[in-house]
């Protein structure tokens, strides 16, 4: 009988060889891949997001924890898409133009899959252009957009004029070091993140 939790288990510790091995266990016994991703993969994740809000874990434990969860998902990827299971919603993910900086975004965009969103990932240095090409093709919910300095943080707003011109609709969620809610008010940022587990929420309350 699979144990959900043992799988979890594996997540949270980072154990990613052990993940696989309990994943192909649990397909092989004919468990669905959605159980697997909700009851096993998510809860571990999600787990992890939670201590990571409250400064028990850092960013070490959850990548460690993000990649464990996705030698699991390389399973049941093919799976899921069989069953004709749907992700909660697609996420476009980028840091704006003239930034560099990928670790937020990455672990950003890591919480939104652990949390079963299908996340397009434009990379970083990503012009308007960029985030309203990605979003126009994977009819995408979501923008999460990140900023890590002060200088890129105004990058954020010419980026929101220039979707709300190419008429695009989805809701965008700001993010990174320099960045409050008082400035996602004030450029007229749909949500505001102050860290990667959050995001995950965030974008749960944008869909």
């Amino acid at each position: 009988m699979i144990n959900f939790q043992e799988i979890a288990d594996a997540v949270i510790k980072g154990q990613a060889p052990k993940v696989k091995e309990l994943v192909q266990k649990a397909v092989d016994e004919k468990t669905t891949a959605n159980d697997i991703l909700q009851k096993g993969l998510i809860v571990g994740m999600g787990f992890i997001g939670a201590r990571f809000k409250k400064n028990e874990v850092y960013v070490p434990e959850v990548l460690i924890a993000a990649r464990a969860m996705k030698a699991g998902m390389e399973i049941l990827k093919p799976l899921l898409v069989t069953a004709g299971v749907k992700p909660l919603g697609v996420v476009v993910l980028g840091t704006v133009k003239g930034d560099l900086h990928d670790i937020g975004k990455n672990l950003v965009g890591m919480m939104l899959e652990g949390a079963g969103f299908k996340v397009v990932d434009i990379g970083i240095d990503a012009a308007p252009e960029k985030f309203i090409n990605a979003t126009k093709e994977s009819n995408a919910t979501v923008i999460a957009m990140s900023a890590l300095l002060t200088t890129t943080m105004v990058v954020m707003k010419s980026t929101i004029e220039e979707l709300r011109k190419a008429g695009v609709t989805a809701k965008v969620m700001i993010g990174g070091a320099p960045v409050t809610q008082a400035y996602a008010d004030e450029i007229g940022a749909s949500g505001y993140a102050p860290d990667a587990a959050s995001a995950a929420d965030k974008a749960k309350e944008l869909l």
